[in-house]
C-alpha cells in the first residue's frame, strides 16, 4: 500500500498552520498553529491572505482558537493546494478496485494535524462535505508528526511547514513543502499526473554540486566522464518507485496506453550533454518515466503549464516560483546543495 501523509492545511485551507507545542509524528504535518514558512510568499507570487482561524490564534491564543473551531465545526474548510492531488489519488484507487477487487495495494492517505482532537469534528465534516475518502487521521495536539510518519512507512509527506519537511527528509522520508499559487490551472480528473525535477529530487545532488562549485563546462565534462556511472538516489526516488509499481498493475491489464497514472521528468539538464546519464540511471533502477523533458536551462513554467500536473517537485525555489506563476501546484524539496543558494536568495529579499 502506498502511504501518503498530508497536512490538512494542504488538503483544505482555512486552518492555522502549526501548533507550537512539540512536534508530533504521523503521516503529515498537516496543520500548524503558527505560520513559519521558510520563504517569503509574496516573493513567490503565492497567496498570503490570513484565514479567520489564524487571526484568532495569533490575536487571542490557543483557547479562543479551539473555541472558535468548535463553534464553526459545521462550516467546512475550503480546498487547499493538495486537494486536486488527493482527488486524483482517489480516482486511481477507484480504477484499481475495479480491476483488482480483492487487492489492498492502493494509495492510503493519512491526514495528520497538529490540532487538538476537538478540531477533529470540523476536519471530519470537511472531508465528508468534499466527498473525500480519508479514513486515517492523526491529531497530535502540537506534537511533531515525524515518528508517526515512520510508523506508517510513509512514501510521501506533504506539509506547509518547511521545518517539519526538513525533519522528515533527515529521517529518510520523502517529503516536500507545498505552496498555493494565486491562480490555479485546471487539471485532469481521470489521470494522476506527477512531475519531478531530476537532480536533488529523483537523483542525488552530486552533479549539481559540480555545477555550483566549478561551473557549466566542468559539469558537462563530469557527466560525459561518468555517463556509465549511475547517479545515487535522491529523496523522491522511492515515491516514483511506488507510482511505478501501481502503474504496472494497470499495464498487466492491458492499460498501458490509457493508464490513469502518468509521470514526467522535467529537468534543466541538456539531453545531448547530460541527459544520457539520467536516463541510464532510471533504466538501471527499473523505473519508467512516461515523458522526459530536457530543457537545457529553459524556463520550466511553460512546459508545466502544458503538462498540467497535480503536483511538481523541485529542489530550487526559483523553479517553484516559475511553476506557481503559471498556475502549477509546486512542492519544494529542501534537499541538497541548492538549499544554500536558496538561503542566500532569501536573505537578500526584503520581507
Amino acid at each position: 500500500m502506498v502511504k501518503m501523509s498530508q497536512d490538512p492545511v494542504q488538503v483544505m485551507s482555512g486552518q492555522v498552520k502549526e501548533i507550537q507545542v512539540s512536534p508530533s509524528s504521523n503521516g503529515d504535518s498537516r496543520e500548524s498553529w503558527e505560520e513559519r514558512e521558510e520563504f517569503d510568499q509574496d516573493h513567490l507570487g503565492l497567496t498570503t491572505k490570513p484565514k479567520p482561524e489564524q487571526k484568532v490564534f495569533e490575536q487571542k491564543g490557543v483557547e479562543e482558537y479551539l473555541r472558535y473551531q468548535i463553534e464553526h465545526e459545521n462550516e467546512p474548510f475550503a480546498p487547499g493546494p493538495a486537494f486536486p492531488f488527493v482527488k486524483a489519488l482517489e480516482a486511481v484507487n477507484a480504477h484499481l478496485r475495479e480491476l483488482y477487487p480483492e487487492s489492498e495495494e492502493l494509495f492510503d492517505i493519512v491526514l495528520v494535524t497538529y490540532n487538538h482532537a476537538h478540531v477533529g469534528i470540523r476536519l471530519i465534516n470537511t472531508i465528508n462535505h468534499h466527498n473525500l475518502f480519508i479514513e486515517r487521521f492523526c491529531m497530535t495536539g502540537g506534537s511533531s508528526p515525524i515518528g508517526y510518519l515512520k510508523a506508517w512507512h510513509t512514501n510521501l509527506y506533504l506539509s506547509a511547514d518547511a521545518d517539519k519537511v526538513r525533519e522528515a527528509l533527515a529521517e529518510g522520508i520523502a517529503a516536500a513543502t507545498m505552496f498555493m499559487p494565486e491562480k490555479l490551472t485546471e487539471v485532469s480528473e481521470s489521470q494522476l499526473r506527477v512531475a519531478f525535477d531530476g537532480d536533488a529530487v529523483l537523483f542525488s545532488d552530486e552533479s549539481e554540486r559540480i555545477f555550483k562549485a566549478h561551473g557549466l563546462d566542468k559539469f558537462f565534462e563530469h557527466e560525459r566522464e561518468n555517463e556509465d556511472t549511475l547517479l545515487d538516489h535522491g529523496p523522491l526516488k522511492g515515491f516514483l518507485e511506488a507510482l511505478g509499481k501501481l502503474q504496472k498493475k494497470f499495464y498487466a491489464k492491458g492499460q498501458r496506453l490509457n493508464c490513469p497514472i502518468r509521470t514526467y521528468l522535467v529537468t534543466a539538464r541538456s539531453a545531448a550533454s547530460s541527459g544520457i546519464r539520467a536516463l541510464k540511471t532510471l533504466r538501471a533502477w527499473g523505473l519508467e518515466i512516461d515523458e522526459a523533458l530536457f530543457l537545457a536551462g529553459a524556463p520550466k513554467g511553460p512546459m508545466l503549464e502544458k503538462i498540467r500536473p497535480h503536483i511538481y517537485f523541485d529542489d530550487q525555489m526559483f523553479h517553484v516560483e516559475g511553476a506557481a506563476e503559471m498556475g502549477t501546484i509546486a512542492a519544494h524539496v529542501p534537499y541538497g546543495i541548492a538549499q544554500k543558494h536558496n538561503h542566500k536568495q532569501k536573505t537578500g529579499v526584503g520581507k
